[in-house]
């Protein structure tokens, strides 16, 4: 795969499951669990605690290689209006961009459908996600979740 080829960033489907199902699969336990829950949230038929309809899969892809995704929903969960459920990138490419091209992805789809305040459960271990996070404009919510009160602010940073 070279480092110079352009990522292309697109909405998810269901023939990337496979390779979301992998790239979760990394750090986050066994391919088969993923591919059933991916499959099932792209579906409708997995929702999230107090998660509605509206979803959307964003993935980024180098040389037909999936590199990253994301995926996000309305919620009505923390008095909040959308929530980032999950964001993964291949660790050769953490910290190139990937995940805030991903993560300005999903704000415009927020702000497509009216949602402002946006969630994320973070494993609390997890500093390099928290600092993501806080990076590009979230807040401590709670000692698991973390809050964008205008998720708009991921689009200026």
């Amino acid at each position: 795969m070279s480092s110079m080829s352009a990522i292309a960033y697109r909405q998810a489907c269901k023939s990337d499951i496979p390779a979301m199902a992998r790239l979760r699969s990394l750090e986050w336990g066994e391919e088969n669990y993923w591919r059933n829950r991916i499959d099932g949230y792209m579906d409708c038929k997995f929702h999230p605690q107090h998660g509605l309809k509206q979803r959307v899969v964003f993935v980024a892809v180098q040389t037909n290689f999936m590199v990253g995704f994301v995926a996000g929903h309305l919620t009505r969960r923390n008095d909040c209006d959308g929530e980032l459920e999950w964001i993964n990138v291949i660790p050769s490419r953490r910290g190139s961009g990937v995940a805030l091209e991903l993560l300005r992805r999903l704000a415009e789809w927020f702000a497509e459908h009216g949602a402002r305040r946006i969630c994320v459960d973070v494993d609390p271990a997890n500093t390099a996600a928290r600092r993501f996070y806080t990076k590009h404009g979230a807040g401590d919510l709670n000692r698991h979740w973390l809050v964008w009160d205008d998720i708009s602010v991921v689009l200026a940073s």
